[in-house]
């Protein structure tokens, strides 16, 4: 047999039910987190500094995994599922933990390991549809997976509104986590749990002989060697960026935050440098040499997706730190993160990012699909891109904070896109091999936004909009409309 066979609906079901519950941690951590750290104390100001352990954890999980799990075999465990139940188990248990917490300094490290953990679950589940489907089946295995993000976002970030509806108390008593959120989060880690344990168990991956039958002859060439080629010039340069990110901050009195941008330039300029080093060495077998090489030799289709991924996630983190308060202060009046009124405009957030998720997950089903039969993949993308910017930019013209229902509507167009249509184009131009890994090294540029925007935000609004959130939208909204322009480069390429 040379190609897979073709997935039933219930196979598809099966190989991204553990979505549903890894996106139930990630809506909670989403909805709740900027909300947590305020009742314990934190300032507006302080948010994106605190928020960095999300994105920080996943730049530098998801490569090393991807890189691990296209190289793992465990019998009839295989290669990725390993991965599902550890990074599960992890973020069971920190969700359970997450509530307990006593202060400020706890819940930041929960979320860091939280998040850790999430990573861990989530990065091999890209590659597992890649892994299963035959390549006429991506767009419909991605669709189906979006739609279980959705389902499980609706899930994880509705839950503490309707427990609220059910009599649960909402207040934040002493400084503490509401009853809402502390019940949410206990659900959210049972739920996250069965969930990938169902795909563990009801799915079994192709062995290396078929995944190699499978292949044929259209495998990557090994870039280590390619890499003992180059110089190190990159590598300075790398080292240079950070240095002078490094002194700027104490020359313009950036937010010290930033030293943290510095500081990941100057490792990433490190690393290439030994990775170049251990490769000219004669030392192939390494994993810092065969990420760094996979990077550098990332095909010209990925590098032009990922220009568009890094402005469409520096979009979707600056609307995660930044909802609860925009709400709260901009619509209903409250910057007290302990007052009533502060609670009731998060618990609406909740209620805001349960809507765009479920307009994702009907979307992701139906909108994009007939798009992208009718106008192809790329330009679908463009068009859902600009549906969120619109999105974003209604927060600035209307009355009431229920009206915001519908500004959710172009933001779940644009969250589906961004979680189908990139990894469906990019799924099929990949060696199989390789899947594992360059799926993990996309996911750098989900990342790196999102330290650039966790890093510079708050300077930015500290310095330009003190006390006036609701302006981190027209951030939102412009790099979204950027997305959109980088795809046309996209569109341009796979349409020769």
């Amino acid at each position: 047999m040379t190609e897979k066979p073709r997935q039933s609906l219930a196979g598809l079901w099966n190989i991204s039910f553990g979505f549903f519950g890894i996106q139930i941690g990630f809506a909670l951590q989403n909805a709740n987190m900027s909300r947590i750290f305020q009742t314990f104390g934190a300032r507006i100001d302080d948010l994106p500094w605190l928020w960095v352990a999300a994105p920080l954890t996943g730049l530098l999980v998801q490569p090393v995994i991807g890189h691990l799990s296209d190289r793992t075999w465990l019998g009839r465990l295989g290669r990725r599922r390993p991965y599902f139940f550890a990074g599960a188990l992890l973020a069971a248990l920190s969700l359970f933990a997450m509530p307990l917490a006593p202060a400020l300094l706890f819940a930041a490290v929960m979320l860091w390991v939280l998040d850790a953990s999430l990573n861990v679950s989530m990065e091999p589940f890209r590659a597992f549809v890649g892994d299963m489907l035959r390549k006429d089946q991506h767009a419909a295995g991605y669709a189906v997976q979006t739609a279980f993000i959705g389902a499980g976002a609706v899930v994880g970030s509705i839950f503490p509104w309707a427990l609220e509806q059910f009599g649960v108390s909402n207040v934040a008593a002493h400084g503490g986590i509401p009853d809402t959120v502390r019940f949410a989060f206990w659900f959210g880690g049972a739920a996250l749990f069965a969930s990938v344990l169902w795909t563990v168990v009801t799915t079994r991956e192709y062995d290396p002989h078929a995944m190699a039958a499978f292949a044929g002859t259209a495998e990557a060439n090994d870039e280590v060697p390619l890499l003992a080629t180059r110089s190190y010039a990159s590598s300075l340069i790398w080292l240079a960026a950070g240095t002078l990110v490094i002194w700027a901050v104490g020359q313009l009195r950036l937010e010290k935050e930033v030293y943290l941008l510095g500081a990941l330039l100057l490792g990433y300029g490190l690393a290439s440098a030994a990775a170049i080093a251990l490769a000219r060495g004669g030392s192939p077998a390494n994993m810092l040499s065969s990420i760094v090489g996979d990077f550098s030799g990332m095909p010209v289709l990925m590098k032009r997706l990922a220009l568009a991924q890094f402005f469409s996630w520096s979009a979707l983190f600056i609307m995660w730190i930044n909802t609860t308060p925009i709400v709260a202060h901009h619509f209903y009046g409250a910057a007290d993160a302990t007052s009533p009124r502060f609670q009731e405009g998060a618990s609406w957030v909740d209620v805001l990012f349960a809507t765009y998720n479920g307009v994702a997950a009907v979307a992701a089903l139906t909108v994009l699909p007939l798009l992208a039969r009718r106008i192809g993949q790329a330009r679908t993308h463009i068009v859902g891109l600009l549906c969120g910017a619109a999105g974003y930019a209604s927060f600035f013209f209307l009355p009431d904070a229920r009206w915001l229902l519908l500004s959710e509507i172009g933001i779940g167009i644009a969250w589906a896109s961004i979680l189908a249509m990139p990894y469906a184009i990019l799924a099929s131009s990949l060696p199989r091999a390789k899947l594992g890994i360059y799926m993990g090294l996309f996911n750098v540029f989900v990342v790196v936004p999102q330290l650039l925007v966790a890093t510079a935000m708050g300077s930015i609004m500290k310095r330009f909009f003190p006390g006036e959130p609701i302006w981190t939208m027209a951030f939102a909204a412009g790099t979204l409309v950027l997305a959109a322009l980088a795809m046309i480069r996209v569109d341009r390429l796979t349409r020769g």
